[in-house]
């Protein structure tokens, strides 16, 4: 609502004195008003006040050719870090400046690997460009959506408390200070039921490749970020829990960790017809079955399945897997039941917060201080 002052105009004279002692007031209360309004549209990412289009740098600009972020001829802290590789992406803010100073952060990337372009959102936490990491590496949590997973990802939204929330557990000592990678998950809409299971479908965009190879790639070019795949985990939640899960068990070289919210377990999109064989090569059951016989050393993965006591339809899936797979070899597993909990996002964020995002954090390497 827009308030504007306005009245009656008195004759000259005594009522002069008056009149100007109210137009002091109106011009200090609408410099008031301004500076709320402004406020209100920064918050609101509306108009001139708003950070949001203009490019952010995470001192990647700095970084490239072995120098830390932020830093002039800083080597790594120790032989687990990996300095940005480059080349530099252009981000640019997508949200505004959160609570804490920091920014999430939006690009194009053009797949080399997939061949499929997208967006992709990022954000660090502000230990990130603390000077005593400035030599160290920082693990990455890959976020994935459910639903269309298209055009947005919807856990680049601090509405959600993704990013708000893993500041807050690390101050906790509960959770590693993760920097997210938050991906489209499918290329298009799900128009028609369409989806695409976080894989490589013969005759469709490499999604499987895009998620486990061009979007770490992104952040290794970008940030510092620890070499081998005790700093590499996933979370999702439905198609995304399952896109992740699925990853992990079959990339147990590149990724150790996930966190998997009311996932599908099998792979069932349409667009799988005719492809049993490929179909087969991204079934978590299956995956999970290989991993356990072949039982090698250095595979250990850790899956931290999450799911509402009201998600009817998912437990008894999950409970199976548990059941069959879990806690077997080089499996190991791990379920949060959150009560009353609805298959949605804010339940998840809950759950991790009771313990799945520790589980996962006690399993991997985190940035290390200077001495």
């Amino acid at each position: 609502m827009t308030h504007s002052p306005h009245g009656a105009y008195q004759s000259h004279g005594r009522r002069r004195a008056s009149r100007a002692k109210k137009w002091t007031i109106v011009v200090a209360s609408i410099a008031v008003l301004g500076l709320i309004t402004a406020g209100v549209l920064n918050y609101l990412k509306i108009g001139p006040f708003s950070e949001k289009g203009k490019p952010v740098s995470f001192g990647q600009d700095q970084a490239q050719g072995g120098q830390a972020g932020g830093t002039d001829g800083a080597q790594p802290a120790d032989s687990k870090v990996l300095m940005p590789t480059g080349p530099t992406a252009q981000f640019k803010n997508s949200s505004g400046t959160l609570a804490d100073g920091t920014q999430v952060a939006v690009t194009t990337l053009d797949g080399k690997k997939s061949g499929f372009k997208g967006k992709v959102w990022v954000w660090a936490p502000k230990e990130y460009k603390d000077p005593k990491f400035a030599k160290s590496g920082f693990p990455v949590l890959i976020a994935l959506p459910g639903g269309p997973g298209f055009p947005a990802n919807y856990w680049m939204d601090d509405n959600l408390g993704l990013e708000s929330s893993i500041s807050k557990w690390y101050t906790e000592g509960k959770s590693k200070p993760f920097l997210l990678a938050m991906p489209i998950l499918n290329p298009k809409p799900d128009t028609g039921g369409l989806y695409w299971d976080g894989s490589d479908i013969p005759g469709q965009p490499k999604m499987g490749t895009w998620l486990t190879e061009d979007v770490p790639d992104l952040m290794k070019a970008n940030f510092r970020t620890i070499k081998s795949r005790d700093g590499w985990a996933f979370m999702g939640s439905s198609s995304g829990g399952f896109s992740g899960l699925k990853a992990v068990l079959k990339h147990p070289d590149k990724f150790k960790a996930v966190i998997a919210s009311g996932p599908d377990i099998v792979p069932d999109s349409p667009l799988w017809k005719g492809h049993e064989k490929e179909k087969n090569e991204n079934n978590p059951e299956l995956l999970a079955k290989q991993l356990i016989a072949a039982n090698k050393p250095g595979s250990d993965v850790y899956l931290a399945f999450q799911y509402g006591t009201k998600e009817k339809s998912v437990i008894p899936h999950v409970d199976k897997f548990i059941a069959t797979y879990g806690n077997k070899g080089p499996v190991h597993t791990r379920l949060e039941v959150i009560q009353d909990g609805s298959h949605n996002a804010k339940t998840y964020v809950e759950g991790m917060g009771r313990g799945s995002i520790k589980w996962i954090s006690d399993h991997m390497e985190g940035p290390v201080p200077a001495p």
